[in-house]
């Protein structure tokens, strides 16, 4: 029988073994955990009809995108979100297992389509994911597609090229004041609290890398980033008492429900804690600096990231602009009596 059930891995096998034309031909596959014995059989009739098409001479061969996946996990173990890479393929697996490189335009509309998935394991029933999340894994699909058509030379073009991601959301645009950073600081229960809003306030850091920046003088450094480049930022002078408490020791769920705690009871809920490094960039654009210096203050090494922070920067210079010709509250008798006489 095609489909059997695998004790071992506790999941469904699909399995081929025919001879075609005087050849054997022979498949083994296990099937994403989770799916039940219906769609085992519909993944049975639709793989074995394919097989057996290409074995013919039918169809012209179309590799599994599954086999450019496998390729891309084996051959990117090194990354550093390797990982997280692994687990966002897997969570979509239930739309490409079985299909077809050519089937990638599919593949892609049917996970735009289909963002409500399961999380009994969070209690919360079913959620519905992010746009950014779908965009995020298919984005990965695409990437391992592209692995296997240029570097395992599995298609002849490029088989991503009618895959269609859905629009990227505009960046969040939330950001806080000095003031309401103090006040939400002076209302968490944890000084490492206190001391995580203030420093990220004044520094653009994100709330990991606080766990790992190290302190050299008045400097914070960090090794290692989220762009993979070291990264050293200045400390204000604001925060140098903050210093001798880092990096961050306290945990990190504590940490995060006193944030939201304080956050509730001051500015309210809808400022993320990583919305603190957006103010950052706020908060320097009010003062004038230029977009150049707050993408090196944030650590962005594309200059589109900082980017999203242009209007706040046209704002400033309409505040400028709209100056020109007021009178003085000083001057304005004196320049009257002046033309008078």
């Amino acid at each position: 029988m095609p489909i059997r059930w695998d004790p071992r891995n506790k999941r469904w096998r699909y399995e081929f073994n025919r001879t075609i034309a005087g050849q054997r031909k022979r498949a083994s596959r296990l099937l994403p955990r989770g799916w039940s014995q219906a769609q085992a059989d519909a993944f049975d009739r639709t793989e074995s009809a394919r097989l057996y098409a290409v074995a013919t001479g039918i169809e012209r061969h179309d590799p599994l995108i599954e086999t450019a996946v496998a390729h891309y996990l084996r051959d990117k173990t090194a990354l550093k979100s390797f990982q997280g890479a692994a687990w966002h393929l897997a969570a979509i697996a239930w739309a490409y297992v079985g299909k077809p490189m050519s089937a990638l335009p599919d593949v892609a509309r049917l996970v735009s389509e289909n963002r409500v998935v399961a999380a009994v394991d969070k209690g919360r029933g079913e959620h519905v994911l992010s746009v950014t999340t779908v965009r995020n894994r298919l984005a990965l699909l695409k990437a391992a597609c592209r692995w296997g058509w240029k570097q395992h030379h599995m298609t002849e073009a490029d088989p991503t090229a009618r895959m269609q991601l859905p629009a990227a959301k505009a960046g969040r645009q939330v950001y806080t004041r000095r003031l309401g950073m103090l006040h939400v600081a002076r209302a968490t229960k944890h000084h490492q609290t206190c001391v995580a809003i203030r420093v990220a306030f004044y520094t653009g850091l994100r709330l990991g890398e606080l766990y790992r920046v190290q302190v050299v003088g008045d400097l914070l450094v960090l090794e290692d980033t989220k762009n993979g480049t070291p990264r050293v930022v200045p400390a204000s002078s604001r925060i140098l008492t903050c210093l001798q408490h880092l990096p961050l020791h306290i945990n990190r769920n504590t940490l995060q429900k006193d944030w939201q705690r304080a956050r509730a009871a001051t500015i309210g809920t809808d400022v993320h804690f990583h919305d603190l490094r957006h103010s950052t960039a706020s908060e320097m654009v009010n003062a004038g600096v230029d977009l150049h210096t707050i993408g090196k203050v944030l650590g962005h090494l594309d200059a589109r990231s900082t980017d999203r922070y242009a209007h706040l920067q046209v704002q400033s210079l309409a505040d400028a602009v709209a100056k020109i010709g007021r009178k003085s509250p000083h001057t304005g008798s004196a320049q009257g009596k002046k033309g008078a006489g």
